[in-house]
């Protein structure tokens, strides 16, 4: 039988903690110099003469001691959509995104190596790229990954995880023909003449999953393929570690089948699941999580399910979300919706009937529109001020959509770092409309909370790197998408990575803010966010990161260390508080 270890590992001793500036987040804005942990949780904070009095009251207790000198602390980073085991399980994989490749040539050198290096018949997976941004600007073919492997499956991943292109090997082995329908939510895609091309998409996936992998139907990507069980833990193990390097401490998985749930509670009876994660159900399992009378969230501050995670449509970067009329640069291509208006509405409105806050992937203006009316109308049947319903990347959401979202209480979950690595795409792709992808500063202005995550692996798990992007709206390839009114300020990206993160989870009473009684979950930066240049935000250093007062990752400082560097590594020399 399993046993969980206690929720918390806590510190010994209290501990003091001094930096030059610690943003609190709170509903103030406050800004304070000292906080102190005792049990894992901050017991006191603010300036350094109320926080010694604080401290003073454990006189009896050794108190520890760290400065960290120059540096700012925030409140550990919320992403509150993510795919940890994923992005593990990608890290195996070949990275063919654009700093390894640029064209479908260097695409099948890398796969062709990774071949030659690989056991006999174990398969070939590559990862990352994005078509627009290739030479040829288009997918490849089967015929082009038959170069890497006749005799084994290649599998090319698309940037967006939903889908990518296989070898002839993979299709015969699947028995994958030209007369093979496309299952419902996803699509072999054929030429001209009606060939197999190698590419697929979405529920399509499903043939990849083997004997051992999850079988999810037609009710999202299916990227959950058949590792052995100690893989997969050593695969999150390792996507846990990159986290913690980004200054996360809290994450929302959105998207849990029994492959993840299964994973965490391996890693979590070792003691080794140092963030914190609320699982969202593949909405698959809807019918199972309703026969075990779940009816709100379950679990503990390490580990709880919170949700059902739902798909409207596709992705605009593997041109699968909804555009019945096409898209402009390739009008055959109109994506696809995963359930008809009917199904979904069912859907939403049985989880919502039992208090199941639901998170729904949905990007085109025609998906939105879908989902927004089924959860109307689900509230409309069971009136909750605080549902928390939100929308999953919300790429491309109208005005009129936006004030309805508002209206309703509806949250939209947003990855800026999608506009930052490929906003030039979706232009591209749909026409001066992408502009607006991602529109945060019409959700602030409509008074919708703001919501920012990494989406990991389709972006690195960076927060910085989403903030810059918030704040910026100018891409890696330095162009701005849309207008300077489509940005938000610094200050409020931070809080969309903090705060407002933690209450789309639902978490706000113990996360995303430095207060008194709040989990000491805290990131130690080189520099001030709100400070910096917003071209610069990205540059900052994650010094270290805590959980529970506990230090959970430290960067190690090169041989040059700057100053803020050594008042990091100075937290190893603890003294005693008298």
């Amino acid at each position: 039988m399993r046993t969980l270890p206690p929720l918390e590992a806590r510190n010994e001793h209290p501990l003091l903690v001094t930096a030059q500036r610690i943003r609190t987040m709170d509903a103030d804005g406050g800004i304070a110099s000292s906080m102190l942990v005792v049990d894992g949780r901050i017991a006191a904070i603010g300036g350094a003469a109320e926080v010694e009095r604080a401290a003073r009251q454990h006189q009896h207790q050794h108190v520890e001691r760290i400065d960290l000198g120059d540096a700012t602390v925030v409140p550990g980073f919320v992403d509150a959509h993510a795919h940890p085991l994923m992005l593990g399980q990608l890290s195996t994989w070949v990275d063919c995104g654009p700093a390894a490749a640029s064209d479908i040539p260097g695409i099948v050198a890398l796969l062709r190596a990774a071949a030659e290096r690989l056991p006999a018949g174990a398969p070939v997976r590559g990862y990352g790229y994005e078509q627009r941004n290739l030479a040829e600007l288009r997918h490849p073919t089967r015929f082009e990954l038959d170069e890497v492997a006749t005799d084994r499956e290649v599998y090319l991943m698309n940037a967006s995880g939903h889908g990518g292109v296989v070898n002839s090997w993979t299709l015969e082995r699947y028995g994958v023909t030209r007369d093979t329908p496309n299952p419902e939510g996803g699509e072999f895609f054929r030429d001209a003449d009606g060939e197999l091309t190698g590419e697929l998409s979405d529920a399509a996936c499903n043939v990849l999953t083997g004997l051992h992998g999850v079988k999810i139907g037609h009710h999202g990507p299916n990227f959950h393929l058949g590792d052995e069980p100690a893989e997969l833990v050593r695969q999150l193990e390792g996507a846990q570690a990159q986290f913690l390097a980004g200054g996360v401490t809290a994450i929302g998985d959105a998207q849990v089948t029994k492959r993840e749930l299964d994973t965490y509670l391996r890693l979590a009876e070792t003691g080794g699941l140092t963030m914190r994660v609320s699982g969202y159900l593949l909405s698959h399992l809807l019918d199972a999580a309703l026969e075990l009378g779940l009816h709100g969230p379950l679990g503990n501050e390490r580990l709880a399910i919170q949700g059902i995670k739902l798909y409207a449509d596709g992705t605009l970067g593997g041109e699968t979300a909804w555009f019945p009329e096409g898209y402009l640069d390739d009008p055959c291509r109109t994506g696809q919706l995963y359930h008809s208006p009917e199904e979904y509405r069912s859907l939403v409105s049985r989880a919502h009937a039992v208090g199941l806050q639901t998170a729904t992937h949905s990007q085109s203006p025609d998906a939105i529109e879908m989902v927004l009316t089924g959860l109307e109308a689900a509230l409309a049947e069971r009136p909750d001020a605080d549902a928390r319903h939100r929308i999953e990347h919300c790429g491309l959401p109208t005005p009129e959509q936006i004030e309805r979202m508002a209206s309703a209480g509806i949250i939209p979950v947003n990855q800026p770092q999608h506009h930052f690595n490929w906003g030039e795409g979706v232009t591209r792709a749909i026409g001066t409309p992408g502009e607006r992808f991602n529109p945060l500063g019409e959700f602030e202005r409509a008074g919708l909370p703001l919501v920012i995550s990494s989406d990991a692996p389709v972006a690195d798990p960076t927060p910085l790197e989403a903030v810059q992007a918030a704040a910026s709206r100018i891409t890696r390839r330095g162009v701005q998408l849309g207008g300077d009114d489509l940005a938000i300020s610094a200050e409020l990206a931070l809080r969309a990575h903090t705060i407002n993160g933690a209450r789309a989870l639902g978490r706000e009473r113990d996360l995303g803010s430095l207060e008194v009684g709040k989990a000491a979950d805290f990131a130690v930066l080189a520099a001030d966010p709100v400070e910096t240049p917003v071209g610069q935000i990205a540059e900052i250093t994650v010094l270290a990161t805590w959980v529970g007062g506990v230090e959970a990752h430290r960067t190690q400082a090169p041989s040059d260390a700057s100053a803020a560097d050594a008042s990091v590594d100075a937290a190893s020399s603890l003294e005693t508080v008298r």
